[in-house]
């Protein structure tokens, strides 16, 4: 189905043409002022200064040629040259019921669908997710549900932090602490346990107790570190013993890692880290040497990355230090390699903190220079900002720590826990498992509703509100439009036949269906400026508009058969298309309240 917007264009067409003005100049859009009209033209505006005339007289011209048109209730001009429309009453509700026997409510898939990678996550393995892992986590997985919805082959790829001097680091405190353990034991010939010497708790406190020791500023700190670079190099020259325990690191790490993601509804189709990329690595480098891009500058292998017209100074990227060691940039270039290798994905989307704009600029230009992606290839950096607590700074412990995601949740999870106990209207035995899918949209709704890009405070007594612009919220009236529907359906019977939408016969009836119109092309938007925000926004006016429509009108109790049977049609597509954008989010909503 094409876009409303794109069907009130093609209605102007002919007279644009008709009136010897060229179509290029037909501008639509959704009015900011309801209360004058639905939609604007304002193409007479865009086309006065190529034609000579006062913009009103155009506007004129073309009113006169639509007046006819069975496509509009009203179509006036007015000054300086606009042109309000307001739909026919019949041919919206044609166009919402079409929408509603539609699969995907008029939303046109994408015509040539793409393979695009969206790499969100970045957790790094042995240590467990904090709230500073929640922006990636759900907005890389909203776009990922997006780029699907739209029709695209699309991939998600976690890409674990698993290869570098944190590893040596947790070998050489496990050697510390438990040196008698065979893969310390150089003489050892036999195979290595299955099972880890640890626990994900234990690892968990490894880790930091290690980062803290070779941190030290003392002759037993730089000693320490040197021992973890040390273990780091055979790690990645493939010694045997350090090859097991990284084996454990990964098992124990991943398996705690799925659960918490799985928490967060979050689910990912690759389980890649940079360990997957270091094979290609020095492929990497001697392309770049035999291409001649890459060149030698105080010792490091460096590519220049600068280009004409840039606003602003770019360094070089460092693909190789001094010391023979790869960094991040060396790391994800040769995962570009490997993803063109098994994908050739036409899109690359990363979603990361703001902060490595710089560092992902380098890495897209080096990519394209080197010829590793086609020049046309789209290589988007969403960066997002930071999520905040209402004292302004980073979320912590009570003592003072970073807080866990999981502890995050589990507190949401009790506040609406509370919240659900008070307006006892959930059944008992549904009370735990509600407060876990309404604990999920504040986290969720909380995040997407704000642009990516920018930082945003988290007020936990703000975002569990069932009031306002907050994912509750939504999940309430959906909830209340499924009350209405199990209630006809004790009256009707399960097998009633869904009736057409009729025509709107009231201001309320017809917001609501001009909003559910509006679906098609706020998933477009949302994919084509990777935004999630905006169907946030969509969402919040939908669920107003239905608000609006259901204090005006008493669905369950009108006496009109035919009239009730237009409203439950009605509610049950905005039902449909209210649970289809929380999904795209992540969210889903219960079945009470």
């Amino acid at each position: 189905m094409k876009k409303i917007v794109d069907l009130i264009i093609e209605e102007l067409k002919p007279a644009f043409t008709g009136c010897g003005y060229d179509e290029k100049f037909i501008r639509v859009t959704l009015s900011n002022r309801p209360d004058l009209c639905e939609y604007q033209c304002n193409g007479a505006m865009a086309a006065a200064k190529a034609y000579k005339k006062k913009p009103i007289d155009i506007a004129n011209e073309l009113v006169e040629q639509l007046k006819d048109s069975s496509m509009f209730s009203e179509i006036n001009a007015v000054m300086p040259g606009f042109i309000n429309i307001r739909l026919n009453p019949e041919y919206l509700a044609g166009y919402v019921n079409r929408m509603a026997s539609d699969e995907k409510y008029g939303l046109e898939e994408a015509k040539d669908p793409e393979t695009i990678i969206v790499d969100y996550g970045g957790a790094n393995v042995a240590k467990p997710l904090h709230v500073g892992h929640l922006r990636a986590a759900v907005i890389g997985e909203s776009i990922k549900r997006i780029c699907r919805y739209m029709g695209h082959k699309t991939i998600g790829d976690v890409h674990l932090g698993d290869w570098g001097l944190q590893m040596g680091l947790i070998i050489e405190e496990l050697h510390d602490r438990q040196p008698e353990l065979v893969y310390f034991d150089e003489t050892f010939q036999g195979e290595y346990p299955e099972e880890a010497p640890f626990t994900i708790s234990e690892l968990e406190e490894i880790y930091p107790t290690a980062s803290a020791k070779a941190k030290e500023k003392t002759e037993a700190g730089e000693a320490f570190k040197e021992r973890a670079q040390e273990a780091t190099f055979k790690l990645q020259n493939g010694y045997k013993p350090y090859r097991a325990i990284w084996n454990h690191i990964m098992n124990v790490s991943l398996a705690d890692l799925k659960k918490n993601y799985d928490n967060l509804k979050v689910y990912f189709d690759l389980w890649k880290g940079e360990s997957d990329a270091q094979p290609y690595i020095p492929g990497l480098i001697n392309d770049l040497i035999e291409k001649g891009l890459a060149y030698e500058s105080e010792g490091a292998l460096v590519v220049d990355v600068a280009q004409e017209g840039d606003a602003k100074e770019y360094p070089p990227c460092i693909v190789r230090k001094s010391d023979g060691a790869s960094l991040y940039a060396t790391s994800d270039l040769a995962t570009i390699i490997e993803r063109e290798k098994e994908y050739q994905p036409e899109r690359y989307i990363y979603v990361v903190d703001k902060r490595q704009e710089l560092h992902f600029v380098q890495v897209f230009r080096v990519a394209k220079k080197a010829g590793i992606v086609k020049e046309d290839t789209q290589m988007i950096f969403l960066g997002f900002g930071t999520m905040n607590s209402k004292e302004g700074g980073p979320f912590k412990t009570r003592d003072g720590g970073v807080m866990r995601l999981e502890q995050l949740i589990r507190d949401i999870n009790g506040e609406v826990y509370k919240k659900i106990q008070e307006k006892q209207k959930v059944p008992e035995n549904e009370m735990e498992c509600t407060a876990e899918i309404i604990g999920l949209a504040p986290l969720k709704y909380g995040d997407l509703s704000n642009q990516a890009t920018k930082d945003y405070v988290f007020a936990v007594e703000r975002f569990i509100s069932f009031e306002g612009n907050t994912g509750p919220h939504i999940q309430y009236m959906i909830v209340r439009i499924k009350s209405i529907l199990e209630k006809y359906e004790e009256l009707k019977g399960k097998d009633a036949e869904r009736q057409p939408i009729r025509p709107a016969q009231s201001v309320s009836e017809k917001e609501l269906q001009l909003e559910l119109c509006r679906f098609g092309e706020i998933i477009e938007t949302a994919f084509a400026e990777t935004a999630p925000h905006k169907i946030c926004q969509y969402m919040a006016d939908l669920a107003d508009a239905f608000n609006n429509f259901y204090l005006e009108n008493k669905i369950i109790a009108e006496e009109d058969a035919c009239k009730q049977a237009s409203f439950i049609s009605l509610i049950t597509l905005t039902k449909e298309i209210l649970d289809t954008c929380m999904d795209l989010l992540g969210m889903e909503s219960p079945e009470h309240m």
